[in-house]
């Protein structure tokens, strides 16, 4: 009786595996195994980089509107502060579009909450 070697499973799986990879340098996109170590790899940097991606937006976010916060006679904290206290909620990525692309409407709104 021969052994069983996987076949069909064993063939769609390394398949999935190269589709994904295709592209990639070298052998990583041609051999099973090596191809197998940079998707793992590369899905380890696609997960902790989701991550990463909204803490360096939400960094942005705060040098804007504090850079248009200080052309407008205040910081960051003292505006974010009275905002609050103001319970007026809009997020820091409202806040710096505004603060991008609405200047007159963001110097009101710092008008408004700073007295």
């Amino acid at each position: 009786m021969p052994r069983a070697k996987g076949g069909f499973k064993t063939r769609k799986r390394h398949k999935k595996v190269l589709k994904l990879t295709s592209g990639y340098y070298s052998s990583a996109s041609r051999l099973y195994t090596q191809a197998r170590e940079r998707l793992d790899r590369a899905l380890a940097f696609a997960f902790r980089d989701r991550k990463v991606r909204k803490r360096n937006f939400r960094n942005l976010w705060t040098i804007r509107i504090n850079a248009a916060a200080r052309q407008n006679g205040t910081t960051y904290s003292r505006l974010m502060g009275a905002l609050a206290k103001a319970d007026i909620q809009l997020d820091r990525k409202v806040l710096a579009d505004m603060a991008v692309h609405d200047q007159d409407g963001f110097a009101k709104l710092v008008q408004q909450v700073i007295k």
